[in-house]
């Protein structure tokens, strides 16, 4: 099957590197060089909220119980998040963006694709404008970033995790399926390890393997979704980069390196994501009627419980009071659990979705 073509784009994925741990350390001298992790302390059981990259080391990563991460590093320095530090940070970087493009879609605080087809400099080359930006944040903020180029989100988004930190990767138009043929499906933004798993029990573990199997095949062994996996493994994209972007829910969720098994790291780490959550809808300016929980238990049976209210929510205070009564609809203090997450849906605005352009376009 042949697909129809599409436009030709130059988008640009920049991912900040370390982002919370990398302020605090840009902050206090005393904790440069050394391995830090942003975060709830164990004795509340707290969870790890960001690592830098000398705790990383030692298998030290976000989501993890804090208690868990000392036992990995026993001279890991924890420190309380600063998010207000965090969002005017954030804000210096997005004012950089917006120097190039309106077209700025945040995914978080940290990170967002820019589309820079029709750059407000004029530059023919997206390389040179995503080279910039990254001068720009480490003049302006004394911190580095990664950024990807690439003709669409998910080969920018791919890119910008190849050489970090302080990366940057193109992956140009001519180059790109070849790309992703070599890619493993475990790098597959998008394909998490249960996929992975079963792709690989079809003998799937590569780009390569993946573009042998018609749309066909794919629908059957993996439902609607293996459309998208028949079009991305093409290098087919169409997704706009949408500026200023709020999508139909807002969400955050979190897999733990090991499972769960008390009811106290549980509501530490839901509390963790209710606070990213409330930090999105903040960034998106609504609220939502809808609560979401997610939990997928250690021998991977996931199931939601939702709850609609009559009233818009937005604080994390407020998020956890239907979070507690949907805990008691699942089997959380039964059984162990690899996965949590909480969603806000039935937002008070919505999505807006902006079109695009074919052009013909100069990346290198």
């Amino acid at each position: 099957m042949s697909l129809p073509p599409i436009p030709i784009r130059k988008i640009i994925h920049v991912d900040m590197d370390a982002f919370f741990a990398s302020v605090e350390q840009r902050d206090n001298p005393d904790l440069r060089g050394k391995p830090l992790a942003v975060g709830g302390s164990p004795s509340q059981r707290g969870v790890v909220a960001a690592a830098s990259y000398e705790a990383r080391r030692y298998g030290v990563h976000s989501a993890m119980p804090s208690r868990t991460a000392v036992q990995r590093c026993p001279n890991l320095i924890l420190v309380r998040p600063r998010f207000s530090v965090y969002r005017e940070v954030s804000d210096q970087i997005h004012e950089i963006f917006n120097r190039y493009t309106d077209l700025v879609e945040p995914l978080s605080l940290d990170e967002a694709y820019l589309d820079v087809t029709e750059n407000k400099l004029g530059m023919p080359s997206a390389t040179l404008i995503a080279r910039e930006i990254k001068d720009a944040i480490f003049a302006e903020t004394n911190l580095t970033a990664s950024a990807g180029v690439s003709i669409n989100k998910f080969l920018a988004k791919t890119a910008s995790g190849i050489n970090k930190p302080d990366g940057l990767t193109l992956i140009t138009p001519e180059k790109a399926e070849a790309f992703i043929e070599k890619l493993a499906i475990e790098d597959f933004y998008g394909i998490g390890k249960v996929t992975a798993q079963k792709m690989h029990s079809y003998g799937i573990y590569t780009g390569a393997d993946l573009k042998k199997l018609s749309e066909v095949e794919l629908i059957k062994k993996f439902g609607k979704t293996g459309s998208y996996y028949f079009r991305i493994v093409r290098a087919c994209d169409d997704r706009p980069v949408i500026a200023n972007r709020i999508p139909k829910s807002i969400g955050a969720e979190e897999s733990f390196a090991e499972d769960l098994a008390d009811r106290y790291s549980m509501v530490a780490a839901l509390e963790e994501l209710a606070d990213t959550v409330e930090r999105r809808l903040e960034s998106n300016g609504t609220g939502g009627r809808t609560v979401t929980l997610k939990v997928k238990y250690g021998d991977y049976q996931q199931v939601t419980r939702s709850k609609t209210l009559n009233e818009s929510i937005k604080t994390s205070h407020e998020i956890m009071k239907v979070i507690q009564t949907l805990m008691t609809a699942t089997e959380i203090e039964q059984r162990n659990v690899r996965l949590l997450g909480v969603q806000v849906s039935s937002l008070d605005c919505d999505r807006e979705e902006q079109e695009y352009v074919q052009l013909t376009i100069e990346f290198a």
